[in-house]
């Protein structure tokens, strides 16, 4: 019997043994277990540590970021370990244990997207827009009506700087979900002009007129030529849509602002030179009672009256 009498209390050691006896049986019979969760183990640093190599690579070929390339190679490789810690945890018999902490994650995820809904959208939405390359430093793009150039792109924003001199900060689930124009990207850009004419010109001249003012006088694509077309008969005017290219070279918006200025300056001197009149809006006054009375009639029947009137006081 295990039993041990001291100062006259004798002490029972039979339940201690038989526990830790049930403990070695239980080690013995999971040491297979063990030794091939172990195993497993070893294979997954190496696959590990092979993949982390390979994912940095393709990272780096996917994202020109070099933060967002370490972030994304980080995650893929911690995915990888996961998996093999779900592996060995299976191995270990524990697959209640990995139930319970799938469940866990999953309740702690859901609570974590709906809290940081927001944060995490602009998140993954900054990958994306790396990863697309829609846009990059420096080009000229127009979003959510704001229009300018790419000054900074994070994980969370990306900010650009207005024509007027203002930093603004865009959320990136907008720059995503939003249509988004980027004038930078093929290169090149239009001038449209929009005009009107006297309905007394003669049209072929100035549509001659029109393009060899711009052809002459202003910085343009030859290669792509002008365009006029007479679009509509306006109230004081007949209209037309001038239409030309920018110079390849040349296609920030200071440089559209100086072509259209110049192309309206042209425009207007060779309209001077060939008496090509743009008309002022015409607004006719009607002086009768009963309308369709000229203004000189009206004059005359004022100025007889009153003659009959200071004949008859004299």
């Amino acid at each position: 019997m295990l039993l041990f009498k001291l100062l006259g209390i004798e002490f029972d050691f039979k339940p201690l043994v038989e526990e830790v006896q049930g403990w070695w049986s239980g080690l013995l019979g999971m040491l297979p277990n063990m030794v091939l969760a172990f195993l497993v183990a070893m294979i997954g640093y190496i696959v590990t540590s092979f993949l982390k190599k390979y994912f940095d690579k393709l990272s780096r070929k996917l994202v020109r970021d070099k933060t967002i390339a370490s972030l994304m190679s980080t995650m893929m490789t911690v995915g990888v370990s996961l998996l093999f810690l779900l592996l060995i945890l299976s191995v270990l018999n524990l697959s209640g244990a990995v139930s319970s902490i799938l469940g866990a994650a999953g309740v702690v995820g859901l609570a974590v997207g709906l809290a940081f809904q927001d944060p995490i959208l602009n998140f993954f939405s900054g990958i994306q827009l790396t990863v697309r390359h829609l846009f990059r430093l420096g080009d000229l793009i127009e979003v959510d009506g704001y229009r300018g150039t790419v000054m900074k792109i994070t994980l969370r924003h990306t900010a650009i700087e207005t024509f007027q001199g203002q930093d603004v900060m865009i959320p990136n689930k907008i720059m995503v979900q939003s249509a988004l124009t980027n004038y930078s990207t093929l290169k090149r850009r239009r001038v449209d002009l929009a005009c009107g004419v006297s309905y007394g010109d003669d049209l072929a001249k100035v549509k001659e007129v029109t393009i060899k003012a711009i052809k002459d006088n202003v910085l343009h694509d030859a290669e792509r030529g002008v365009q006029l077309f007479f679009n509509e008969f306006g109230g004081s005017s007949v209209n037309y849509s001038l239409r030309f290219w920018m110079d390849k070279n040349k296609t920030s918006q200071g440089d559209f602002l100086q072509v259209q200025s110049d192309a309206i300056m042209a425009i207007m001197t060779a309209y001077n030179e060939n008496d090509i009149m743009i008309p002022f809006p015409i607004r006719t006054l009607d002086f009768g009672i009963r309308g369709g009375e000229k203004l000189s009639a009206m004059l005359a029947q004022s100025n007889s009256a009153n003659g009959r009137e200071v004949v008859g006081n004299s």
